[in-house]
């Protein structure tokens, strides 16, 4: 037994959500200070004087502002709001039906007998009946999803409740503005991991009332959890992803190339359902997905757990190891942010990115230090680990090995992504000089880019395969995946704070505000662009492990002793499996081409026919656009859920348990080059129009202001790589893990009833 006892771990895990429950309230309360009605005459007077004097030379009349930023922050709120509760309510019933269809599926494994039965893995135990493990997996289901919806809708409220809020800060000063973004994606990440580790907790417990000693089962119908995480967080990711970018394209198409308006003039009318998708797109899906990720890595290790020495021996402390890591993340994370808001103050537009990045290393280093923590006081000094029928002997020290791999793999994709889609360096910079030639070579550039950013977060990705694989099997790598998530909390609160710079920037620009504060979220946009990359960067690479540890969890719980490439129907799996990644990006990039074509034809149709609308003297009708971009996104999320959600249910059923191993791994190894590739693309591309747009260097000024055939190329590089980085990129990485995840939850089923079609032959 390791030196933690199971009653001071039952009150840890949950004190440390709770801890981050608690700071992540701290940090709204104080994003909450900041007024966005107008209050006293007084009150008024005295913000003045805080606001620098540039400012006031232009006697703009701040009320007046400040009642423009809270009628545009209402209406941003208003379309985020509606269109997930839309969402939700159509997806709820997806929970319903899907939810039934893993009851009878897993209950038909025994014929819905309710007799105790012997264990899978230990023969000699009695485990509870398969009809039982039907039922909780389903309860875990609709809890996983319901959380993951919960997450989303939350971090989408707290979004649109700091944009505004951060433009006003940005009168103030730069580093004032970024704390409020800064803390206000903070909110988000902290509420996410305690919620998620917190909700994981309680059904751990509430499974067990039932369960009693029969391990097996209870982690076997954890399972559910994960699932549905990740089936919400897909609809979420898709849908969302459609939304945001129909109506960036649309705008800025319309906008930018025909009328040469700046992004985000108040008098284009698909500028708010623009910044309504940022929300709904980027940080509603962003935060369903790596709650999803989370739930899944967590879910794999504890069912590889459950069916090895740690589970027999019943060590709680032991079982609960990938639980008290998640907590120690939570812990490390927050020190970590407490760095970044009260320590060190920004005061110049250069220090924005340097101080993101300082938030990665500073939590991996630290977390190292937690994990070793974690490691002797909760783990048993030697135990087996099941490794595919036979056992496999790990020490305490291997799986701090297993977890710090995961944890560095994860700083070196986010430092490479950072490198590929920072306008710092030089390849975004040799991106921004190739639209001197037109749009055509800077798409090449772009792309060439992208494929190019891959080679390094890969080798990352297969160095901490090895290594976990080798230390400790397939409970390594799971642990691994947990690692790299382990930072969750810092990662969602850098990747969340792109997003709200970005509407800043968008308030700024439609109230009116001057040139200078334009600049200022300028820079926090271009900074948390990055940023968004490196989040997406994290999600993929988790992905990438998260998805082998369920499939080793699925080719165990399946039966399979080994999965031999050269068999026909373990390859045709695999070309199929890798084919899914592509079929699925085409799906995703037609929706988005599509709706962005609604989109210009009505905001083309509002430039022509409603008069004064250029001058500024009539308002453009924003509904219209808002609702072409929701019923578009309900629409077309539809064919691309139900290609990633039926395949495995298709292979699994009709060509049984190894055809359907082959398509995993196929869609795994495809699908992270594919992933990996389009969101630096997009990254690169949005980030060369920004350096051009800025022009901060000399290099940059000589490709244009705004409106030269240099910033007009780049802004069509831009426009592609918008569905490239926002739609299909991230929603790749769900794919992966969705159809590893769903055929872990089916294994009963296809070992039993699957492969139809090779019975039939």
């Amino acid at each position: 037994m390791g030196l933690m006892s199971e009653a001071l771990t039952q009150i840890l895990i949950p004190l440390a959500a709770i801890i981050g429950i608690g700071f992540a309230l701290l940090q709204w309360v104080l994003v909450s200070k900041i007024r966005v009605s107008s209050g006293s005459k007084l009150e008024s007077e005295y913000n003045n004087k805080l606001i620098e004097e540039d400012e006031q030379e232009e006697g703009i009349d701040s009320d007046d502002v400040v009642a423009k930023c809270a009628d545009i922050q209402k209406a941003i709120s208003q379309g985020a709001t509606s269109f997930l509760f839309t969402e939700y309510k159509y997806l709820g019933i997806f929970m319903v039906v899907f939810g039934a269809i893993i009851f009878l599926f897993l209950g038909s494994v025994k014929s819905f007998s309710t007799e105790s039965e012997p264990c899978t893995f230990n023969k000699e135990n009695i485990c509870k009946p398969a009809l039982a493990n039907a039922f909780f997996t389903t309860i875990a289901f609709l809890l996983g999803g319901l959380t993951s919806a919960l997450s989303g809708f939350l971090g989408m409220k707290i979004a649109t409740y700091a944009n505004a809020r951060t433009t006003l800060e940005a009168r103030k000063s730069i580093g004032k503005a970024f704390i409020t973004a800064f803390r206000s994606g903070a909110v988000m990440g902290f509420l996410l991991a305690a919620n998620g580790l917190l909700v994981l907790y309680i059904s751990i417990n509430l499974f067990k009332l039932y369960y009693g000693d029969d391990w097996e089962g209870l982690y076997e119908s954890i399972t559910g959890y994960g699932l549905g995480g990740s089936s919400m967080a897909l609809f979420g990711r898709v849908g969302g992803g459609i939304y945001t970018k129909a109506a960036d394209v649309g705008a800025d198409l319309v906008g930018k190339v025909e009328r040469n308006i700046p992004e985000d003039d108040p008098r284009n009318p698909a500028v708010i359902a623009d910044n309504v998708g940022d929300n709904v797109g980027d940080i509603a899906g962003m935060g369903s997905d790596l709650f999803g990720s989370y739930a899944e890595s967590s879910c794999a290790a504890l069912f590889v757990a459950s069916i090895s020495s740690i589970g027999s021996n019943h060590d709680y402390s032991a079982m609960s190891y990938p639980l008290i890591i998640s907590s120690m993340g939570i812990l490390i994370c927050l020190i970590t942010t407490l760095i970044a808001t009260d320590m060190f103050e920004i005061k110049n537009v250069t220090e924005i990115e340097p101080s993101l990045k300082r938030q990665l290393l500073i939590s991996t280093v630290l977390m190292t230090v937690g994990i070793a923590f974690v490691n002797f006081f909760a783990l048993p000094s030697e135990f087996t680990i099941f490794d595919f029928g036979s056992e496999k002997v790990v020490k305490n020290w291997h799986l701090f090995f297993c977890v710090s791999i995961g944890l560095w793999a994860g700083l070196v994709i986010g430092y490479t992504t950072e490198y590929y889609t920072s306008s710092a360096y030089s390849p975004v910079q040799e991106v921004a000089d190739s639209c001197k030639t037109g749009a055509a070579t800077n798409v090449i550039f772009g792309l060439a880019l992208g494929y190019k950013s891959v080679i390094i977060p890969i080798f990352a990705i297969a160095a901490s395969i090895y290594v976990s694989f080798s230390l400790a099997a397939m409970y390594g790598i799971a642990v691994a995946a947990l690692g790299m998530l382990s930072t969750i909390a810092t990662g969602l609160a850098i990747d969340a704070y792109g997003p709200i710079s970005d509407n800043a920037g968008g308030i700024a620009e439609m109230a009116g505000m001057s040139h200078s504060i334009r600049e200022r979220t300028d820079a926090l946009d271009a900074a948390g662009n990055t940023t968004a990359a490196i989040g997406k960067g994290f999600a993929i690479g988790s992905a990438a492990l998260v998805s082998l540890a369920l499939f080793g969890a699925y080719v165990s719980r399946a039966g399979i002793k080994t999965v031999d490439v050269l068999s026909p129907k373990v390859f045709i799996g695999l070309i199929v499996g890798a084919m899914l990644p592509y079929w699925f990006s085409a799906m995703t990039m037609k929706s988005v081409g599509s709706a962005a074509l609604k989109m210009v034809e009505e905001v083309r149709r509002q430039f022509n026919s409603i008069p004064g609308l250029m001058e500024g003297t009539a308002k453009p009708d924003y509904a219209t656009c808002v609702k072409i971009s929701t019923d578009a996104s309900l629409k077309e999320m539809i064919p691309p859920g139900a290609l990633v959600m039926l395949t495995p249910l298709i292979a699994g059923t009709f060509f049984g348990v190894e055809t359907l191993a082959g398509v995993l791994a196929g869609s795994l190894v495809s699908g992270v080059q594919v992933a990996i590739s389009a969101s630096n693309t997009g990254g690169s591309w949005d980030n060369a129009k920004k350096y051009i747009e800025a022009g901060a260097t000399e290099h940059a000024r000589s490709l244009g202001p705004k409106g030269s055939d240099a910033h007009k190329a780049a802004v069509i590089g831009d426009t592609v790589g918008d569905p490239l980085k926002d739609t299909s990129g991230p929603s790749l990485n769900i794919l992966i893990k969705l159809m590893a995840v769903e055929s872990l939850v089916f294994a009963p089923f296809f070992a039993t009833h699957g492969g139809l079609l090779f019975k039939l032959l």
